[in-house]
Order: C-alpha cells, then sequence, then structure tokens
C-alpha cells in the first residue's frame, strides 16, 4: 500500500512506549503460544480472556517502557495513514446518504489495554469498542496473523483495520442494535448466525472501503487486492477450526467461512455501494 508522506490521522492513541500498556512476564509457551490459544477461543465464540487471565496468575506484570524500533514507528505511521483514509472514505460516504460521520479513535497498546468494554490483552486481537468508540490494536497479533494463519503482506493489516472500522460504521448506522436486542431473546445458535451477519457486513464495508480509498488516493499497489482477499479468508471460522482441531462445528461460528468472509469482501470492493451490504435480510444468501 502507498503510504509514505501521506496525511496521518490525529485520531490514533500510541501508547506502546509511554507505559500505556502492561507486559506481563512468566508464561510458560511466551506470548506467541499464548496469543494463538486464545485466538482461536475468541474465534470460536468463547472468551479469550478467560485464557489470559489463568495465564496471569503464573506470571508477574510489569509496565512497558520499551521504545519503539524503526520497524514499530514506521507501523505506526502505516496504521495513521490507513484511519486517515477511512475517515476521508466515511465522511464522503455519509456526506452522501445525508448523515455526519463521527470517527473513531484507535489505540495502539502492548500486551495489554484498558477499555470501556473491559481489560483486554494481545490474544483477544484487534477489536472495535463500541462503548468508548475505539479501534484497539496490538500490532504483535499481525506477527501471529501471520506466522500462524499465512496473511501476509500490509494490506492484510489495512483489511483489519478497515474491518474494525466497519464495527464502528455498524454502531452509527445500527447494525449493531440488531445483534445486542437479541442477546437474552434467542438460543445461542441463533445469536451466533447473527454475530456471523454483523461479521460479515463489516467484510463487505471494509471492502467498500478498499473501493472508494482506491478511487480517491490510488493506495494499491500490486498483490495489495491478494493480500486482503487472503487475509479475509485465513480468519474464517472453517479454518481456524479445521486447523486447531481437525473438524468444524459450523453451528458455533461467529465470524462466518473462509469463503463467505471472502465473497462479502470482495463485493464490497467490487460494488462500492453501501446499499448492497444488508446481510440481515433473510433473503440474502450468506
Amino acid at each position: 500500500m502507498r503510504f509514505k508522506g501521506r496525511r496521518q490521522s490525529s485520531n490514533v492513541e500510541d501508547l506502546r512506549a509511554s507505559g500505556g500498556g502492561r507486559r506481563s512476564v512468566g508464561f510458560k509457551g511466551g506470548i506467541v503460544g499464548t496469543l494463538a490459544i486464545a485466538l482461536v477461543i475468541y474465534l470460536l465464540g468463547g472468551n479469550p480472556l478467560e485464557v489470559l487471565n489463568l495465564a496471569s496468575t503464573g506470571g508477574q506484570e510489569m509496565e512497558s517502557t520499551e521504545p519503539l524500533s524503526a520497524r514499530d514507528a514506521e507501523m505506526g505511521e502505516f496504521v495513521s495513514v490507513v484511519l486517515a483514509d477511512t475517515e476521508e472514505v466515511w465522511h464522503r460516504l455519509f456526506n452522501e446518504m445525508g448523515y455526519s460521520y463521527r470517527e473513531p479513535k484507535l489505540v495502539l497498546f502492548r500486551t495489554s489495554v484498558e477499555s470501556a468494554c473491559g481489560y483486554a490483552q494481545s490474544a483477544t486481537g484487534p477489536f472495535y469498542c463500541p462503548g468508548d468508540e475505539k479501534v484497539y490494536f496490538d500490532l504483535d497479533y499481525f506477527e501471529l496473523l501471520q506466522q500462524r494463519l499465512g496473511a501476509e503482506g500490509d494490506f492484510a493489516v489495512a483489511y483489519i483495520i478497515a474491518h474494525e472500522v466497519g464495527h464502528h460504521v455498524q454502531k452509527l448506522v445500527g447494525s449493531m442494535d440488531i445483534v445486542d436486542n437479541a442477546r437474552g431473546r434467542v438460543n445461542q445458535t441463533a445469536l451466533n448466525e447473527l454475530t456471523v451477519r454483523l461479521e460479515l457486513q463489516a467484510d463487505f464495508l471494509a471492502g467498500v472501503w478498499i473501493h472508494h480509498a482506491q478511487k480517491m488516493f490510488n493506495i494499491m499497489e500490486a498483490g495489495d487486492l491478494e493480500e486482503a482477499l487472503s487475509a479475509a479468508s485465513a480468519v474464517g471460522d472453517d479454518r481456524i477450526q479445521m486447523q486447531q482441531q481437525g473438524y468444524v462445528v459450523p453451528d458455533s461460528f461467529t465470524h462466518g467461512t473462509s469463503a463467505q468472509r471472502k465473497n462479502w469482501l470482495r463485493k464490497g470492493i467490487q460494488t462500492g455501494d453501501f446499499g448492497q451490504g444488508d446481510t440481515f435480510s433473510r433473503n440474502v444468501v450468506l
């Protein structure tokens, strides 16, 4: 992705070198092993924080004051440019629909962070918290994404940022309310299906961003499209479950299959049409 020398967002809170995160030491297997286990539990619909809280009882915590490396600084710049591009695209699209777009914040942290949605660690993966309208990223997650799931390239990172910003868009337009209102009213299988629909819509919205960002800023380089589609496929529930346990349990899916995630991302990229992303319609084939 072309990002050098371009506008960076002012909505990035970088806590990586300020002691704004906490680094745990003493975990058996190291952070990559813990990340891998908790990521799988998260994608299967469980609570990865239970694993991390259990693991943390065997270790000590210390404030992280590690300075940023050149690579860390470059990744911070990249993330800030991607966020700026999402701001430009969604401001334009919301204006065209007669609405105002409220920009989210993006928090870069190391190891753990406090959010309005609770205490979270790296293994939670990137997430959007509707309570404070912030997207949270520990960039170490992307090392896991590449090493364990085979999602290579910087545009894979851009896709994931756009997906999480897509959740913010969903909050603004009311899609999140559909799932929230169903909690406690439907069984777990039905709730999982609604969650899949929410996630696939966020993939579609990431594609809409790619479509318009390319038109507005010519951001893509050779291979970028393939990187985004590969990343969407890599985090499909069926692929994750097959890799980890050798079989799949469709009723437990919370994000969609590899094919579904890839297809909805591609649809957003091809159409750029916000109106074609109603994944909640029963007439829509996921």
